[in-house]
């Protein structure tokens, strides 16, 4: 449906985006100036404790320093309530007084279906509920007992029962008037392939709501009364209001108690839901008896940046957990991700709170294990590498699995961890020599990285006193130089500017002010479209730091003729930059790791893993700055690049000179 021109601005006009917020967060009244309408809070869409979600009424947009969430009310309505676009308006509309224009007449005949049949269901929810109490709910009610679940848990998940005739609810909905076609269209019956009257689907079952972001009954689940059924748990049909991939039970309460800081735990079934929520995590949720789905983990991300798959402890649930690594290790994003508490082989977590309590639980929750950890155990539990063949297979499978993830950050990330984990699995001597420094498995026996921290004679060492430092110093200055000209594509490069050490004061302080200001800034500078007016940003990191120093940066030789800095704005030249200038700075400090570790390795003969590293590491520097001729031509840096190259190689050489190379003793 389309909108009728400035229908929108005056919505907007109309709303008050404080108060639009104010009904999902709690305002600081210290930071915040309701005079100006300008407030602040914590964040609604992540937990924490300070208050870095800001509102500027006056322009209209909220914007979050901590998860960088940001938009108008529109915006806010979409994913505080989980609507579609149309449906924001139309909230907002209401509250403003605004008629919303006419839709066509297909679409409202489709809207007007739509609620026609959330009525039956609620009619559905009630008939059920009324069973539950009457005499042939007695064994149900005694299950339900059996289980822990008391008269105020079933009353907060409505939880019901359909008796065992074939059309009770049936005729309870037509009895009532309600159109046969419409019952039929919910799901609730089906037709008869004999001529028949249509039969209920849910026969004799235990009845679970399940709900749509919004609250409203959308579909049913049902546990069978009879331990012989076919179908021990039974789910609606797909129909106009419920898409299983896109649904997750007791969604909306569980969003709302994450908000409040709750962890967000995904559990496998209704029984465990109920169960968590009735022992105080109410922010536990569950798929609907299918595979997670990537609309799912979306749903879930919205929601907390790391939800828990607290999945159950028997081969299932282990082969569930694996799957949903492959699903969601393309979707992951800087800050989104999962973590793993699985349980005791052979429980689920409603046996643990009935046996040990919630504080079993909690225990296991906080034991909850980082992907990639499940991930390494995935590939390598249960199987021995002791050849060559058996090493290669398993770097194969892991490349393979990294290379799913799109983002660069979190793929380079992985990769490390990742060559962590083999280092040590297949280096004892390695490991053995962490052992002095600090333990390489913590409290519940899982492995921790070892501390790696160079030691006072490695840190004095030439080998770490190299003028390559002096190259990172100046490559950091143009990287943060065409930042500062070209702000819009800050956003691209913000994990690896996160990861950006900046050894120099001024450096990090620039650093720091363009990652917490640059999303905001260039929103204001989007809305502001003053041609001549200097950008926010600049305005920020003048008002911080004083001109002086932002003035020295761009004066740079090296900096000033960099062809970003000279067009200003060009964000395709400037993002070439920043990527090259960020490659080269990687392979750089890889190097120098590298010599730094083989440094620490001498205390011994050497082995072949030490040498290949060392090549490889020098490789990948070499082919990073290949086009250092044409850096050198344009920022004129020969002399200092030629001295750069001569000391790395006259400290690789000095490096292999101290290795004897000799068979290893037998």
């Amino acid at each position: 449906m389309s909108l009728p021109p400035g229908f929108l601005d005056e919505l907007r006009t109309r709303t008050s985006l404080t108060n639009v917020v104010g009904r999902k967060v709690m305002w600081d009244n210290r930071k915040s100036n309701p005079g100006k309408g300008d407030m602040w809070a914590p964040c609604p869409f992540h937990h924490e404790k300070t208050a870095s979600f800001h509102v500027d009424d006056q322009k209209g947009y909220y914007y979050c320093f901590g998860c960088h969430a940001k938009g108008d009310a529109i915006n806010f309505v979409r994913e505080t309530e989980n609507v579609d676009f149309m449906e924001a308006v139309s909230i907002l509309a209401g509250e403003a007084g605004m008629p919303m224009p006419e839709r066509d007449p297909q679409a409202q005949a489709k809207a007007d279906k739509r609620t026609q049949l959330i009525e039956v269901m609620e009619q559905a929810e009630q008939h059920f509920r009324l069973m539950l109490k009457t005499g042939a709910g007695a064994q149900a009610r005694e299950y339900l007992t059996r289980r822990g679940l008391d008269d105020a848990t079933q009353d907060r998940f409505a939880i019901g029962f359909a008796p065992g005739g074939w059309q009770g609810l049936w005729d309870h909905l037509t009895g009532k008037g309600v159109e046969e076609q419409l019952i039929l269209d919910c799901g609730l019956a089906r037709s008869s392939t004999k001529g028949g009257k249509p039969y209920d689907v849910f026969r004799d079952r235990i009845m679970f709501p399940i709900r749509d972001a919004r609250g409203r009954c959308i579909a049913f689940g049902g546990r069978a009364m009879d331990p012989n059924d076919n179908a021990k748990y039974l789910n609606s049909p797909e129909t106009e209001l419920f898409d299983k991939s896109r649904t997750l039970y007791n969604f909306a309460p569980a969003r709302e108690a994450a908000g409040k800081g709750k962890p967000l735990i995904v559990a496998e079934g209704y029984m465990d839901v109920i169960a968590l929520a009735q022992a105080g995590f109410d922010a536990a949720v569950a798929p609907l008896g299918t595979a997670v789905t990537e609309m799912q983990l979306q749903l879930l991300w919205r929601v907390s940046d790391e939800p828990i798959m607290a999945l159950d402890g028997d081969r299932a649930g282990v082969a569930a957990a694996r799957r949903v690594i492959d699903l969601a290790l393309p979707l992951l994003e800087a800050g989104k991700s999962l973590r793993f508490a699985l349980m005791p082989e052979g429980k689920d977590p409603d046996d643990i709170l009935r046996a040990e309590g919630a504080g079993a639980v909690q225990a296991l929750l906080d034991q909850a294990q980082p992907m990639v950890q499940l991930l390494w155990q995935r590939e390598t539990e249960g199987r021995d590498f002791d050849s060559p063949e058996r090493k290669a297979a398993l770097d194969k499978s892991l490349r393979e699995a990294i290379a799913r993830i799109t983002d660069p950050s979190i793929h380079g990330h992985y990769e490390q961890a990742i060559k962590d984990l083999r280092w040590h699995l297949f280096s004892p001597r390695r490991a053995s020599a962490a052992k002095g420094r600090k333990s390489t498995k913590d409290a519940n026996g899982r492995w921790i990285k070892p501390d790696e921290t160079a030691r006072p004679t490695t840190k004095a060492s030439i080998l770490v006193q190299s003028d390559a430092r002096g190259q990172i110093h100046l490559r950091e200055a143009v990287i943060l130089a065409t930042l500062i000209s070209t702000p819009s594509i800050c956003a691209e490069f913000e994990p690896a500017l996160e990861r950006l050490e900046c050894r120099d004061p001024v450096h990090a302080q620039l650093r720091d002010l363009i990652l917490t200001h640059a999303p905001e800034c260039d929103m204001e500078a989007t809305l502001a479209e003053e041609p001549g007016q200097p950008h926010p940003l600049r305005v920020i990191i003048e008002t911080h730091m004083g001109t002086d120093p932002l003035e020295r940066l761009m004066r740079l030789p090296h900096v000033a003729i960099t062809p970003p800095v000279r067009r200003p704005g060009d964000a395709e030249l400037a993002q070439m930059t920043v990527a090259e200038e960020l490659a080269k700075i990687t392979a750089e400090r890889g190097l120098q790791a590298e010599i730094v570790d083989a440094a620490e390795d001498l205390t011994g003969t050497p082995d072949e893993a030490m040498t290949w590293r060392l090549g490889q590491a020098a490789e990948a520097r070499n082919r990073a700055v290949r086009s250092q001729h044409e850096d050198r031509a344009e920022y004129d840096l020969a002399d200092n690049g030629a001295r750069i190259n001569r000391d790395e190689r006259e400290q690789f050489d000095a490096l292999l000179d101290k290795i004897t190379f000799a068979k290893p003793r037998r």
